[in-house]
């Protein structure tokens, strides 16, 4: 299907200055890739960490771009096509792909934090389905939910990615959607123009200072979401049981939010009580003058918490906590978070979680603790080319709160992976090193007895791993449903 045209003074705002002669240029699509450029093209040329996009302008013309959208003090030629300026661009590009893909889901709320940003938009997609919405999400797992047949890089899609998705859904029906917000998504601008009925945020802790320039900016990004992304009169959410969550409480209400809090120490939805109970939990909720038990059918106290922060979502878009309850009682986790794949024949469980940071690394240990009658086991690694702050961090965790430790690879990318598995045995040198990481699983099954749990952590859904620039095939879920179907198991 082709896309529609529309005059290049349609996408930007009033305040941006475009010559009378350039408003009713035709556009036909928008890009910040100069190789996706076609004839008609709006072509976005910012500037990267690594490349700065004025240069392929050039590029971009020879391809047909019919205008060039860049910085204010961005250095170019005269060019025999409009050229708009913004002061950030990438918020122009995100605004300009609102408007030329025109629709979106009537309700869509925003998650961000470190960790539980998937689990808390499956949890509040399933419970908008069970309610009868047509509802999706987009994110770590791509768009759920909705047919959409567009590759999904990142978390956080690029603007005209994400625009172009919603626009998608919306016209095939969806009503509902839930967002995953990266800090690399607020930082870059790429859910400005985003239209959000509410907004939550789960927790934070160190990750991505590979990106930013320190924890404080990390935060600041993730607090632009309540300070600038959501409009006065939205609802947010906050889970209270943090340090960091008095500054996003008093950042919403500064911008106006209606403001929530959930948690122990939320005053909306309070926790009064928490007990496991097998392979779920029954916990306890006070809401205004409504005290219920809920049944959470997850493991780990951290779901707990996602849980918790998903109810704050539903009541904001229109649910009363009795239909919230009976709702959460009947969720399913996420894929590759603190999933069980199967059991050995020895009666050891196999788990596989996402948890790549220090603190979800911390998190998902001490929840599968509880079901651990002999050792926890743990087969885990960092990434190459990201943080290396955090692989002794992890490694410190893992000696603290597993029994036996396997420390293996990650997506190394570009980085050699002896040198970062190295950098995470500094910190827990009784660890076994088993580099590849399908021995390392099989070898950690195969060491399973009768009350261990093995936890595989740090890949959780992907289905691929990044050595070098290549991604090759790999799920964790996948190899460890193999080893022990080997002999080693009634799987399942």
């Amino acid at each position: 299907m082709s896309e529609p045209s529309i005059r290049l003074a349609t996408l930007f705002d009033d305040d941006v200055q475009l010559r009378p002669e350039w408003q009713d240029v035709p556009i036909t699509g928008l890009t910040s890739d100069s190789r996706e450029v076609e004839p008609g093209f709006l072509f976005a040329a910012l500037s990267g960490t690594y490349e700065d996009g004025a240069a392929y302008v050039p590029q971009a013309m020879e391809r047909g771009a019919a205008a060039i959208l860049t910085g204010e003090d961005t250095a170019l030629p005269d060019l025999p096509i409009p050229v708009v300026r913004y002061a950030e661009p990438r918020h122009g590009i995100a605004i300009a792909a609102a408007r030329f893909f025109d629709r979106q889901p009537e309700t869509a709320i925003a998650i961000t934090g470190t960790n539980g940003k998937t689990s808390v938009a499956s949890f509040v997609e399933q419970i908008w389905r069970m309610s009868g919405r047509h509802a999706a999400s987009i994110g770590t797992l791509g768009v759920t939910g909705a047919a959409y047949d567009g590759k999904i890089i990142h978390t956080t899609p690029e603007p005209v990615t994400l625009h172009r998705a919603l626009d998608s859904i919306a016209r095939s029906g969806t009503t509902h959607v839930a967002l995953e917000t990266s800090s690399h998504g607020l930082a870059q601008h790429r859910v400005d123009g985003v239209s959000f009925s509410a907004g939550a945020f789960t927790n934070i802790s160190r990750d991505h200072l590979d990106y930013h320039a320190s924890f404080e900016d990390y935060l600041n990004q993730k607090l632009r979401l309540f300070s600038e992304v959501l409009l006065p009169g939205a609802h947010s959410v906050v889970f209270a049981d943090t340090q960091e969550a008095q500054s996003v409480v008093d950042t919403s209400r500064a911008r106006g939010l209606k403001t929530m809090t959930v948690g122990a120490r939320g005053e909306d939805f309070t926790l009064v009580d928490s007990q496991m109970k097998g392979l779920g939990q029954i916990i306890t909720v006070r809401h205004n003058s409504h005290v219920l038990d809920c049944t959470v059918p997850l493991v780990g106290g951290f779901q707990v918490s996602n849980v918790l922060v998903a109810m704050g979502l539903a009541h904001a878009t229109g649910h009363e906590l009795p239909d919230i309850i009976e709702r959460v009682g009947r969720l399913n986790g996420p894929s590759g978070r603190l999933e069980l794949v199967g059991r050995s024949r020895s009666g050891g469980a196999v788990f596989v979680d996402f948890a790549h940071t220090p603190d979800a690394l911390a998190n998902a240990l001490q929840a599968v603790r509880p079901y651990v009658t002999g050792r926890l086991i743990v087969a885990f690694g960092c990434g190459g080319d990201r943080d290396r702050g955090k692989r002794p961090q992890m490694g410190s965790i893992a000696a603290r709160d597993a029994d036996v430790v396997i420390v293996t690879d990650d997506n190394p990318r570009t980085e050699d992976p002896a040198f970062v598995r190295a950098e995470i045995m500094a910190a827990v040198s009784q660890a076994l090193e088993i580099g590849d990481r399908a021995t390392a699983i099989h070898d950690g099954i195969g060491m399973l007895q009768n009350g261990d749990v093995l936890l595989i952590a740090g890949k959780g859904h992907e289905t691929g791993q990044t050595i070098g620039t290549r991604t090759i095939p790999f799920s964790d879920q996948s190899v460890a449903r193999d080893a022990l179907g080997e002999g080693l198991s009634d799987a399942g």
